[in-house]
């Protein structure tokens, strides 16, 4: 599979992870997600089907840079 089109950065010193779409090569900032439920609204809003069985299902679209997946702090 190429790069998953949803990228979960680092957590920041702040707090939170960036949250990142690729979508026909552009990078599109969602905003910073500080819970599961902020990347699913993310989702949401931007109408991805399913977007809990995504997020909770640790599904392959998206990719978690560094620490541990659902983690934010």
């Amino acid at each position: 599979m190429e790069h998953a089109p949803i990228l979960v950065h680092r957590i920041s010193p702040a707090g939170g992870r960036r949250v990142v779409i690729r979508i026909c090569g552009v990078d599109t900032v969602l905003g910073v997600a500080f819970s599961d439920a902020d990347l699913i609204e993310f989702l949401r809003r931007i109408e991805i089907p399913d977007p809990d069985e995504l997020v909770l299902g640790d599904s392959e679209v998206i990719a978690w840079q560094g620490w541990q997946p659902h983690q934010y702090e």
